[in-house]
């Protein structure tokens, strides 16, 4: 399911790249920042994969659908207002579609999506029912990225995709440099890990870049964006 920073595009090339470094045969996959599944959903089933995201509502959306939920295929203006504005009313896993499905560009609840005849709540349950296979075997926890258990870090991938700084207002408050020091801590610990960002701090290493054209908001349109995936480290990630 498409949402705002969405991997969907470029998620076979991210994991062409990634693949190349798992010289170990590492088989748990971890995605803190799960999202729209994306990325998730198109890892090898040979792998153990955890998706968790702070959001609740979308990990109960993808816990519902793999329980056989169906999201809606109208959700009018005067819905999408009162499940934004009312979220503790209706079902989680609603929310969770609305919030993502229903907005302009996947922003979360960053105004309805509308458009000529085009019906963007029904594209949205066509594209995540599509997912619902690829994702049968996905482990959804709703769990904030510096609680995540890494039980066996010498056999895990963990594939960051956070909030990139600078660029979206209502993830203002993510500390960064927080999650960068969490990020390093993994990578001493054992863990093989990999970020999708504009920028890294240093010490990372940029070891893929494409420019994407991203929809932002009703206001500013589209921009284009250098995306980029960066590791710690090359010499010891060849060992």
């Amino acid at each position: 399911m498409k949402y705002q920073g969405s991997k969907n595009r470029i998620s076979k090339q991210l994991l062409e790249i990634i693949n190349t470094y798992n010289k170990t045969e590492r088989n748990i996959w971890i995605e803190p920042f799960v999202g729209g599944a994306n990325m998730i959903d198109k890892v090898a089933t040979s792998f153990n994969r955890v998706g968790c995201d702070n959001n609740k509502y979308i990990i109960r959306m993808f816990q519902d659908l793999q329980d056989g939920w169906i999201p809606p295929e109208f959700i009018s203006d005067d819905e999408y207002k009162d499940i934004k504005n009312n979220k503790e009313k209706f079902k989680e896993s609603l929310v969770g579609f609305v919030g993502i499905g229903c907005s302009f560009a996947g922003k979360w609840f960053g105004g309805y999506a509308r458009g000529g005849t085009r019906n963007y709540c029904a594209e949205s349950q066509r594209n995540l029912l599509k997912q619902k296979n690829n994702i049968k075997d996905v482990e959804f926890f709703s769990i904030d990225y510096r609680n995540i258990p890494v039980d066996f870090p010498n056999k895990t991938i963990i594939y960051c995709d956070p909030p990139y700084e600078y660029t979206t207002k209502y993830h203002s408050d993510f500390n960064h440099k927080e999650f960068w020091e969490w990020a390093k801590l993994q990578n001493d610990n054992g863990a093989l890990v990999f970020v999708s960002e504009y920028n890294a701090p240093e010490g990372w290493k940029e070891i893929w870049s494409k420019e994407v054209v991203s929809n932002l908001d009703l206001d500013t349109g589209k921009k284009r964006n250098t995306e980029k995936l960066f590791v710690m480290d090359l010499i010891n990630l060849k060992q």
